[in-house]
């Protein structure tokens, strides 16, 4: 059996690489509710609209930390003595040379997280014993050329290279994290850090203006901001928006550029929503949810901040329907379904805001999913470079722990735009299957691919993906295994897998609660030589049938159909694989005259995969025997 060994080195960034045409519908969500004229009425100035305790209220920061407050502190103390890393040219420089990324990322993630955990000591104990080592954080994050990093500063600085720039000032998802949080601590600790000497307050301010506040006023050209319409939209949009609003809203003292800045960002995140489908899907998964739909939560309270209330759309069906796909795509036992570089496991770390969210858009289903979640891994707030998430999960802490609601899944879900298709049934079978296609974000060719879950166990599963490198977001994509169609649960046409771009797409996709089916033969270059594929799936109690009816223009080369699983295989016995996973058992029958079948191992080496799936793969291939223009495949997966 063939034997692939996958290395990559990982970093959870979500840069998209699609260049598709963008193609928006003009739906302006917040601009129908507000304007600039309108934003000078309602902004609430002076940063009388911050929510938490001023610094000096010991008693207010005490009720926030609650219970929560001797391990802040204790963990601040433990980068009181921190030595502060050097992000060195050589580290940057590394990413053009070999692609590798945490060099760089490693020792500024540190320095970060020492900062953050310093802030929030401080905050938590009010004394003045963390503010030296806050100061020299800060300071030396403010020597430094950029804060973005090396990978986006590559493809988006003007440079178009890893090194900074001094004045190629690059506005991306750490840059705008640095600057939201280094904006928190101006606004709680200025007067502390002036006893210590006034010039670092002065600086930081300097800084932020510099960094982000001037630099988003005066540009329109970074693709996330969707001005330049040089590509769709992704969660990038809302993450920097909301990083940038924020910094706003805390530092901008000047009432006409307040307004202007507020009201950039309106614009911009209206972009997103224009260019992201209607249906609430989140075409990246649901591991990008907290970036996508959580961002734009995010971005959406803090507008409501800024505005008294009075500039909202929580109420819109599609903003609630973003927040609800976390919870129908949650299968059970930490599984959810994924598509694209999405993960199958699904952490628990996001379930406070995913309830604050439920709780603004009117969603039981969210607020229940959340309060399960967090009773299987108990909730505890930790401080991190996006403070004010972190702010916001001390404010409703208590009300979160003491939520009771019931989470009840659905057993049917169709996003008809973003084409994703939910099914299960009682007797613990779950299907997932797909349409889309082949240029979204994160995008993998797997037009008609499929997971299914037996017991909330992943038996026929998606792989996702491996560590970013400079390859994943490069023209080199497609070369990665992972991403290509023959890696995914659907045919190899005549050969041929599916090809990567905006016009390889889905058609004639049809849902009920129990069938799902799409044509496939657009996913397919010219070489496949296909007219029609039809892929079906339809399930019963135990049983789901995969078909697939096709037409071809010529027969060249045997079809293959492959389905991807972990587990023990067994194809030993002619018509039958069977799968067993943590003492789960299915059966794959097919037509032993029509297919001989074959089982590829995939040894695993790269820690992201890894850490979902253990050291093994497999890839199940039923090759047909005999070449045919026309004809019906059909596979019968039985839950023993």
């Amino acid at each position: 059996m063939k034997r692939i060994v996958a290395i990559i080195a990982f970093f959870g960034c979500v840069l998209s690489y699609a260049q598709a045409p963008v193609q928006s519908v003009e739906r302006n969500l917040i601009q129908n509710r507000t304007s600039l004229e309108n934003l000078k009425q309602v902004i609430v100035q002076e940063r009388a609209w911050v929510p938490y305790p001023s610094y000096n209220d010991r008693a207010g920061w005490d009720r926030m930390m609650g219970e929560y407050k001797n391990d802040v502190i204790a963990k601040g103390e433990k980068y009181l003595n921190y030595a502060w890393q050097v992000v060195e040219a050589t580290d940057y420089i590394e990413f053009e040379k070999s692609g590798d990324r945490d060099i760089m990322q490693v020792p500024l993630n540190a320095n970060l997280s020492a900062i953050a955990s310093l802030f929030a000591a401080e905050l938590a104990e009010g004394k003045g014993r963390f503010v030296p080592m806050i100061a020299n954080g800060v300071w030396h994050t403010c020597e430094m050329t950029s804060w973005a990093l090396s990978a986006h500063l590559a493809p988006y600085s003007y440079a178009k290279r890893s090194l900074p720039v001094k004045g190629d000032n690059t506005l991306e998802l750490t840059q705008g994290g640095i600057s939201q949080m280094f904006s928190w601590i101006y606004y709680f600790l200025k007067d502390e850090l002036d006893k210590l000497q006034p010039e670092i307050s002065k600086r930081l301010k300097e800084e932020i203006k510099y960094r982000e506040l001037d630099s988003y006023l005066e540009r329109e050209d970074f693709w996330w901001m969707g001005f330049a319409k040089t590509q769709k939209q992704n969660n990038w949009n809302p993450w920097c928006n909301s990083n940038a609003l924020l910094c706003f809203m805390l530092m901008e003292d000047d009432p006409e550029r307040l307004a202007q800045g507020v009201w950039k960002t309106v614009r911009s995140v209206d972009l997103y929503i224009n260019d992201i489908q209607g249906d609430g899907g989140i075409e990246e998964g649901p591991t990008y949810w907290g970036h996508a739909a959580g961002k734009l939560y995010d971005y959406l309270n803090a507008l409501y901040m800024i505005t008294g209330g009075k500039v909202s759309i929580f109420d819109e069906k599609m903003v609630r329907d973003m927040g609800e796909f976390i919870a129908r795509s949650y299968v059970g036992d930490g599984w959810s379904v994924n598509f694209a570089d999405a993960s199958a496991h699904s952490g628990s770390g996001l379930m406070d805001l995913i309830y604050r969210y439920g709780d603004a858009v009117g969603s039981d289903l969210m607020k229940g999913y959340a309060a399960m979640r967090s009773a299987e891994s108990p909730f505890k707030p930790s401080a991190t470079i996006d403070f004010s998430r972190y702010l916001e999960s001390l404010m409703h802490a208590e009300e979160f722990k003491n939520a009771k609601e019931t989470f009840v899944p659905s057993n049917y879900t169709w996003y008809p735009e973003t084409e994703f298709h939910y099914m299960s049934n009682d007797n613990g079978v779950f299907v997932a299957s797909r349409g889309g296609y082949n240029d979204e974000s994160h995008n993998h060719n797997d037009i008609g691919s499929f997971n299914l879950y037996y017991d909330n166990q992943p038996m026929i599963i998606d792989v996702g993906v491996g560590t970013y490198t400079r390859q994943t977001f490069s023209s080199e994509r497609y070369s990665i295994w992972t991403m290509q169609s023959n890696y995914h649960n659907v045919p190899m046409i005549n050969g041929v897998p599916q090809e990567h771009g905006f016009n390889f797409r889905a058609a004639d996709a049809k849902s009920t609660p129990t069938t799902f089916s799409v044509d496939i033969s657009k996913a397919y270059p010219e070489a496949a030589a296909v007219k029609k594929w039809v892929r079906a799936y339809k399930m019963d109690k135990k049983v789901l049938t995969v078909a697939d009816s096709f037409t071809l223009s010529e027969a060249k080369e045997p079809n293959q159909i492959n389905f991807m699983t972990w587990g023990n295989v067994d194809a030993s016995v002619p018509g039958i694989v069977t799968v067993e996973v943590s003492g789960k058992r299915m059966e794959l029958k097919y037509d032993k005259n029509v297919f001989s079948a074959g089982v590829e191992t995939i040894d695993l080496t790269d820690k992201q995969l890894t850490s979902v799936w253990g050291d093994k793969i497999y890839r199940i291939s039923l090759k047909a025997k005999k070449l045919q223009k026309s004809g019906n495949y059909r596979y019968i997966i039985t839950k023993k």
